[in-house]
């Protein structure tokens, strides 16, 4: 009869697992990696450390050490030096990089979040870790760069997009030793199966037409087409931009930031009521109410406001450009700037960092979070149905066969 063990060996071994100090793991780590490597190089060199053999064809001399960064903590492994040319453990280790692959996906999905370089260091160092300096976080997270480039290259090529909308974001950034401001100008679709679309992404020295234009081109060469609306503030550079490179488009002027314009001429114990009055303008249920709607306001501020009522007057065709399209995309889309919750995730992830060191880092962070919105928008809901956008195309092609220009209102005061 056989005798049972006295001692259960999971219970002991989760007994001095609980004992042990905290460097167990990278204990254990340390000298399994050590172990392979120099099995790798008794390899080589065709025989065993110390071991005399015919087949020997190198020989061992001695060790180097270097710090390998992963997710039990920071490891010394000792790699095996030879007497006769080189040996690095590509398998294992990479060139001028002291950090796993592992952990470097860890590092950029941080950084992509939104977590400083302050507290990314607390946290390698509860690892283990020695500690990440700014220099190394940048580094990790280049690793996104070639996942950006590609999604901000891609082809346009689930169009018509229907609809788009177009902004710019102002980011600070070193350069020649001074900071600068520089615009971040984004783009934003709806395609042919109803779901919208990150369709661009670019920076530019400053929000001038040429860099509008520079960028519709761009995304005009990748793909984008059958746009019958664009919506967008009322920078003169964005609207010749559109008007020079979606001809048949035509162009509603974002309600936020007519409201922001509107406030600025607008007394401030007067505001609440005219903005009740402006947005009794986007509640109406059809264009002829809109349209009749819009007259009462005007008469209700010619006496009391004249300035407001000038002001609004000469935005009406901006303002209301969305009327010549079904009523089913007023409330989803026009009545505001689709943007507007995409910039606030942006601001969230940039305003972390703050001041960017060169233009590629501010591309690498806000093409990320961009990439990662359109993966999810492509997860969700149809944005717009199917017929809706059917009904939309008729309209461009109506517009597009008429004569006169088809970019609706003129820049407003």
């Amino acid at each position: 009869m056989t005798a049972s063990p006295s001692i259960d060996p999971a219970a002991f071994l989760q007994e001095q697992l609980a004992q042990a100090s905290p460097d167990l793991l990278r204990e254990l780590l340390t000298t399994f990696v050590n172990a392979l490597l120099s099995a790798d190089a008794d390899a080589v060199c065709g025989a065993a450390y110390g071991q005399r053999s015919d087949q020997r064809t190198n020989q061992r001399n001695g060790y180097r050490r270097r710090e390998w960064d992963t997710r039990a903590g920071t490891v010394e492994v000792a790699i095996p030096k030879l007497r006769s040319g080189s040996y690095f453990p590509e398998w294992l280790l990479e060139r001028r990089r002291r950090a796993e692959s592992a952990l470097i996906s860890v590092v950029a999905t941080c950084y992509l979040l939104g977590v400083s370089t302050r507290r990314m260091d607390k946290l390698v160092q509860s690892l283990g870790i020695t500690g990440l300096s700014k220099s190394q976080v940048s580094e990790m997270a280049a690793s996104l760069d070639e996942e950006v480039a590609a999604f901000r290259t891609r082809p346009l090529d689930a169009g018509p997009y229907t609809f788009v909308a177009a902004d710019a974001l102002t980011i600070k950034v070193r350069e020649g030793g001074r900071v600068v401001k520089v615009a971040v100008m984004i783009a934003t679709g709806v395609n042919a199966d109803g779901y919208r679309e990150i369709l661009g992404v670019q920076a530019s020295s400053s929000e001038s037409g040429a860099g509008w234009l520079g960028f519709f081109r761009d995304l005009v060469a990748r793909g984008l087409s059958g746009v019958a609306l664009v919506t967008s503030d009322a920078h003169a550079g964005l609207i010749e931009a559109i008007g020079a490179t979606l001809p048949n488009a035509s162009w509603q002027r974002c309600r936020t930031h007519y409201a922001a314009n509107l406030m600025s001429v607008t007394p401030k114990s007067a505001w609440g009521w005219v903005k009740a009055l402006l947005h009794s303008v986007y509640d109406q249920p059809d264009a002829e109410a809109v349209h009749a709607q819009f007259d009462r306001v005007l008469d209700a501020l010619t006496d009391k406001l004249p300035q407001v009522a000038d002001h609004l007057e000469n935005a009406r065709a901006d303002i209301l450009a969305f009327t010549a399209f079904p009523k089913e995309v007023w409330r989803q889309i026009w009545s505001n700037n689709p943007n507007e919750r995409l910039n606030r995730e942006i601001r969230r992830r940039t305003d972390v960092v703050g001041i960017f060191p060169n233009r590629e880092a501010v591309i690498r962070l806000i093409g990320a979070v961009l990439a990662e919105q359109h993966d999810e928008w492509a997860e969700q809901r149809r944005y717009l149905g199917l017929e809706v956008l059917a009904r939309c195309q008729a309209v461009l092609h109506a517009t597009a066969s008429e004569e006169e220009p088809t970019i609706i209102g003129a820049i407003s005061a």
